[in-house]
């Protein structure tokens, strides 16, 4: 009787389950997830929505008219030219840097921090016109100089090859911190050995230190590639003068014709998004079996190749490098917001220099404006996808729920959707949404949040994996609550973490064209749009005096994250 009596006293499964919903810390799990879930999937949905359907219901309508055409297959053979060569330049060069910086006695290392660190500071769309005033045919400042000796037009920056030089330039830098850390973890006893073994430097190179690179050179080339492929500011401003288009600059011409097919953007895409999963996969598939472990009990501290004879010839090119990809860009910019229009250098040209083009910027309606959104939305973007990552990250490393690696998939999953894809999504949802969205700077602060919420949780996620569990078990044994715990204990342990992911995040918004080109309109232009528009007009002047500006705008800003980020432990 009195088992029956215990047994009828313990709460039964329902009670057990309604019990386990209920706590604020599942709650907030769920609501996490939907919230993260509407930002990330509800656009590709819409997207393949709009794409399969028409008024009548299912139809490849779209397919059939944007690979009807007769120049897909021109199309598709420059989407992949363009992103195979970008990918590979940006890995030769990168790959080059990092290993005479982590393996050789090479000169000038400070240089590399600079190299490295300026041209990701630059935006896009600015470093594409400076080598437009570099190696343009007809107003290039090269082409200039060369003109006496090997007659007009040396370089053509609009042909696919010169798409590939700076789009792998612009990247080289991120090939080369990626390879940097690569090649630190590695150990350079096995390279020694080769060499005591009688192997040349190129024979070690090749077949002992690439494989034990070989992980981070396939994530590396996923990365540029991926990159590449959803370029927009290089194969609009280079290819399009030319007729070259890739799947990005079709799809914005698809969405700025008349009438707008919507159903064929979709369609174009749709296949920009499979080809950048297949690349994605292919990578995956081509990792496997190759993973190296080359970190061990054994303490090992790298030691520099000496580079003999060969020292001031790979220092001239560390020169040559630091020049092309960031003197030379900030020059030509500097020097064409100097003067009062466009032309090659002279003596006439230097007497004429003045500031008038520094003051005939904030005299356009649209620049204040314009800096103020840029800044309201990359501040917000960042808070707002800092705020939910730090929750979302606790969700999936240490909540214990069943299928929270769910939410890190789900907050993965814009990394693979290009910006305009992206921006294609979010214009098919809020064109039929009843809420008035489309045309404020909300719908471009949604566009930011869901594309930058991969970056922001894998910052989250690593400054969460750093603290122990002990910390939250000794909280709450002394009473306190899930909230309290989070706030008063994780918060502060992973706000360096937070702290890089909201620079980032901030940095990359701030100067963010591809989904906004497709999201703006009249009176919710950010500076990239700004930019775009005076390139468009013509008016090269204020355009370099507005890069100028972003540029040092966006440099202070890193200068002082870096600091603040120093006093409050983040090292790098």
């Amino acid at each position: 009787m009195a088992t029956l009596t215990t047994r009828m006293r313990q709460p039964g499964a329902l009670a057990r389950w309604r019990e386990v919903i209920l706590r604020p810390r599942t709650l907030v799990a769920v609501a996490i997830t939907i919230v993260v879930g509407y930002l990330a999937l509800i656009p590709l949905v819409y997207l393949l929505w709009t794409t399969f359907s028409d008024a009548q219901g299912f139809s490849l309508g779209g397919f059939a008219r944007a690979y009807g055409d007769a120049r897909i297959g021109e199309l598709v053979g420059n989407s992949l030219w363009f992103a195979a060569g970008a990918a590979l330049l940006s890995l030769a060069v990168g790959t080059a840097l990092a290993y005479f910086n982590v393996r050789t006695d090479v000169p000038f290392k400070a240089l590399f921090f600079a190299a490295s660190i300026i041209p990701l500071i630059i935006p896009g769309i600015l470093y594409t016109i400076a080598w437009i005033f570099l190696a343009s045919p007809t107003i290039g400042l090269l082409n200039s100089l060369l003109e006496p000796v090997f007659g007009p037009g040396t370089f053509d920056v609009f042909t696919v090859w010169g798409m590939i030089w700076v789009e792998g330039l612009h990247l080289s830098p991120i090939a080369f911190l990626f390879m940097v850390a690569a090649f630190r973890s590695t150990d350079p006893s096995l390279e020694e050995s080769s060499l005591m073994s009688g192997a040349t430097r190129v024979q070690t190179f090749r077949r002992v230190t690439l494989p034990l690179v070989r992980p981070a050179l396939l994530s590396a080339a996923l990365i540029m590639g991926v990159r590449s492929l959803e370029s927009f500011e290089v194969p609009a401003l280079l290819g399009l003068q030319n007729g070259i288009y890739v799947f990005t600059s079709r799809i914005y011409q698809v969405l700025r014709s008349f009438p707008v097919d919507f159903a064929g953007a979709g369609a174009l895409a749709v296949g920009l998004l499979a080809v950048a999963a297949l690349g994605i996969w292919l990578s995956n598939v081509l990792s496997r079996g190759h993973a190296t472990g080359t970190i061990t009990g054994k303490g090992f501290r790298p030691r520099p190749i000496d580079l003999g004879r060969w020292k001031p010839v790979v220092g001239s090119g560390i020169l040559l490098y630091f020049f092309v990809t960031v003197l030379a860009p900030l020059m030509v910019l500097l020097y064409t917001a100097l003067l009062p229009y466009y032309r090659p250098p002279s003596a006439e040209a230097f007497a004429s220099m003045n500031l008038d083009n520094f003051v005939a910027v904030f005299n356009l309606p649209s620049v204040p404006t314009a800096l103020r959104n840029s800044l309201l939305l990359g501040g917000g973007a960042a808070t707002i996808v800092m705020a939910l990552m730090a929750v979302a990250a606790w969700v999936v490393v240490r909540s214990g729920i069943p299928g929270r690696q769910i939410l890190d998939h789900i907050a993965f999953s814009p990394l693979v959707i290009p910006g305009l894809v992206l921006g294609v999504g979010i214009a098919f949802v809020y064109l039929r949404s009843p809420l008035p969205i489309y045309g404020t700077l909300v719908i471009l602060l949604i566009a930011y949040c869901t594309r930058y919420l991969p970056y922001g949780m894998r910052y989250a996620v690593t400054g969460m994996q750093t603290i122990s569990a002990e910390l939250e078990e000794s909280a709450q044994v002394s009473g306190a609550g899930w909230w309290a715990t989070f706030r008063r204990v994780l918060l502060p342990l992973i706000a360096p973490a937070l702290l890089a992911g909201w620079v980032y995040i901030f940095v990359v918004s701030f100067r963010e064209l591809s989904s906004s080109i497709l999201l703006y309109t009249p009176g919710n232009e950010v500076l990239s749009i700004s930019i775009w528009e005076l390139y468009a007009n013509a008016r090269f002047g204020e355009l370099s005096a507005l890069g100028v500006i972003m540029v040092l705008i966006l440099a202070v800003l890193v200068a002082v994250a870096y600091k603040v980020g120093a006093r409050v432990g983040l090292k790098s």
